[in-house]
């Protein structure tokens, strides 16, 4: 499969529509110095190849009543590829869990956790990782403070 080029406007375009993929495509033609149907022309091939994969309204969790983020190391008892997909079909089935890594290192996989409550928390974990049967330990990190949050890519 032969790699996308991008070119200087391309990654110009990435980078303003992930500030604000609201913004028109006369604005931001001007803004990349492109004709609006020329600026469509490389938006639509940017979707088309899966550059980019989706376009959403981020929310403020608070705001929306979530105020707790929880960083969840997970370490599961035995290392066989059936059982981690088994382990991360379960995660990415449960609605609080807003990213998943599988990693290298001590543990297996690391969760990003957004619930209103503590006793959301516990409702799943008794739900999800509780009843996970390969699961050895896992470890809850309460975040006090999110200070940086960035889903952009400088490209």
């Amino acid at each position: 499969m032969n790699e996308l080029v991008l070119d200087q406007i391309d990654r110009r375009i990435l980078n303003l529509l992930q500030q604000d993929s609201s913004i028109s495509n006369v604005v931001l033609a001007d803004q990349v110095g492109l004709s609006p149907p020329a600026c469509l022309r490389r938006v639509n091939r940017l979707r088309e190849t899966g550059v980019i994969y989706a376009e959403v309204a981020l929310l403020d969790p608070k705001k929306v009543g979530y105020q707790l983020n929880i960083i969840v190391e997970v370490e599961l008892e035995r290392d066989r590829p059936d059982l981690y997909n088994q382990f991360r079909r379960k995660v990415l089935d449960a609605s609080e869990v807003t990213q998943c890594y599988q990693v290298t290192g001590e543990v297996d996989f690391i969760l990003i956790v957004v619930v209103p409550d503590m006793q959301a928390y516990e409702a799943f974990i008794q739900r999800v990782l509780y009843t996970e049967a390969n699961m050895r330990k896992f470890r809850s990190l309460i975040s006090l403070h999110r200070d940086k949050f960035e889903t952009a890519v400088v490209v």
